[in-house]
């Protein structure tokens, strides 16, 4: 029997976005080349709809693309709706709500997955010459890209060779041949790191990759957790339920059941192609490709009329902000906590392309711990910059507690009139960081170090459990009285609601 549901079904998640109004299904014909990548990327900036492209000139007839399916929404009633669908929450939910459901799932019992014989990913099986890459809509997704991606919202899954860990890993495809994809799998990803145990034994890398994954699942497999975690059992903690999963038919790997498309083969051991240039996460792209591994497709499965997801990277929100920068703060908040450290939220400003999380601290438990600055922003970077979440993020903002992280606006504001340039400022050059942050000396970046700090916004008087003075705001400044009877006046008055 099929799961139901957002967080477990593809297909189930994007008709409740359709449903919602939060996508809208594109009947008029669109090419996958750059026309998807034009209208997609103009959805982000605009904050619109998920488009789904249903009449797709290139690629077999039926088969489908869904565009943004993470990003924020301009609608009132929840900017953070699709988001919210991924683990069937509903559309009003809020980022602290987000966080402290996926920190509950991290301290849950994992639900390990659920064995069944068959399921949609199986309604069409290709194998030998039918394998052919270029039959699905492939995007090509900005004019700078070096070829089309197949992957940019899917998860990639591998079994060390002893059969004791599984990872589901979030990492890039680009289209190579018919039956072969290149991308990254770099030795501090988990996908890498399996990757070396086989090639040490001089044998390829058992490997499949899922496209329209359950919500829930693509989320946890981009999810920063510690290595020999197997995320499917976090998939089923988070959603409450195990997640249904199917054999591959080549490895014996465990996949989705519900996904909408599986790739199966293997990665070379020695094997490399250029990959990219491709616009990034960051927001630029860079003209130079990059030799990758090469993975070699022996096996398609897929759903009927397929729904292929896709994230066209660039400037923030989208994907690699809204889910990967929704996670990493998740982990980020549960390993500060756990460290016992003063910190009341984490969040990995959206707007910031994933280059910052700002941490808010509980000035109160502060002064009571009697650190100073110079302190608090050691022991923030020893527990951050030495995990794998924070290897993802090089800079941290500290600020006090009368601030809302989520909120970009009070951000700024903490910054631009709390931060002393000079003295406000600890940098970590031999931290280790993702070696793709775009400011990074190209030593920096060939070592994986540097190119780390942690920037404080806290005033003396809030370092001492103080406050600077009185925020002179819509909700500080007027009494209640007044504040109701403005709020209930405030249609009379000729204003919308």
């Amino acid at each position: 029997m099929t799961q139901r549901g957002s967080a477990l079904n593809f297909r189930d998640f994007v008709q409740e976005l359709i449903e919602a109004g939060d996508a809208v299904d594109i009947r008029q014909p669109v090419s996958p080349t750059l026309e998807v990548g034009a209208i997609t990327r103009r959805v982000y900036e605009t904050r619109g709809p998920a488009p789904l492209f249903s009449n797709l000139t290139e690629g077999e007839p039926g088969h489908r693309v869904l565009g943004a399916p993470a990003g924020l929404t301009g609608r009132a009633d929840g900017a953070y709706g699709r988001l919210a669908a991924h683990f069937g929450l509903p559309r009003e939910t809020t980022p602290r709500e987000l966080l402290e459901r996926l920190i509950s799932a991290m301290h849950a019992d994992p639900l390990p997955p659920r064995v069944v014989d068959g399921g949609p990913c199986k309604e069409n099986v290709l194998t030998g010459e039918d394998v052919d890459l270029t039959r699905f809509p492939v995007p090509l997704l900005h004019a700078e890209d070096g070829g089309r991606y197949f992957g940019t919202y899917g998860f990639h899954v591998v079994r060390t060779p002893d059969g004791r860990w599984t990872s589901w890993s979030v990492s890039r495809t680009m289209l190579h041949g018919p039956r072969t994809l290149v991308g990254p799998a770099m030795p501090q990803q988990h996908l890498g790191m399996i990757h070396q145990m086989w090639r040490e034994r001089g044998e390829p890398t058992p490997w499949a990759m899922v496209l329209g994954a359950p919500p829930a699942a693509l989320a946890a497999a981009g999810m920063p957790l510690p290595a020999e975690v197997n995320e499917d059992g976090y998939v089923g903690a988070l959603a409450g339920s195990p997640v249904d999963v199917v054999r591959t038919e080549l490895h014996d790997l465990r996949v989705p059941a519900n996904s909408e498309i599986v790739l199966e083969g293997w990665i070379s051991p020695d094997e490399t192609a250029p990959e990219g240039p491709m616009g990034e996460y960051h927001g630029y792209s860079f003209a130079e490709s990059k030799p990758q591994p090469l993975f070699h497709v022996e096996t398609v499965t897929h759903r009927d009329d397929p729904i292929l997801p896709v994230c066209v990277a660039g400037l923030p929100p989208e994907e690699n902000h809204t889910i990967w920068g929704t996670m990493i703060s998740a982990t980020s908040l549960d390993l500060l906590r756990s460290s016992g450290l003063p910190v009341s939220m984490a969040w990995c400003s959206y707007e910031a392309a994933t280059c910052w999380i700002a941490v808010s601290v509980d000035i109160g438990r502060l002064a009571g711990m009697e650190l100073s600055e110079r302190q608090l922003a050691d022991a923030v970077a020893e527990v951050l910059f030495g995990s794998h979440t924070g290897w993802l993020v090089p800079k941290v903002i500290l600020v006090a507690d009368d601030i809302d992280v989520t909120d970009i606006d009070q951000l700024v504001w903490a910054m631009a009139t709390r931060y002393h340039p000079g003295t406000g400022e600890y940098v970590y050059p031999q931290a280790p960081g993702i070696p793709m942050v775009p400011y990074l000396t190209p030593e920096e970046a060939r070592t994986g170090r540097g190119g780390k700090a942690v920037i404080s916004c806290l005033l003396p008087a809030q370092l001492a459990g103080g406050a600077p003075g009185i925020t002179a705001s819509f909700r500080n400044s007027f009494p209640e009285n007044v504040r109701r009877r403005v709020v209930e006046r405030w249609a009379e008055y000729g204003f919308r609601r």
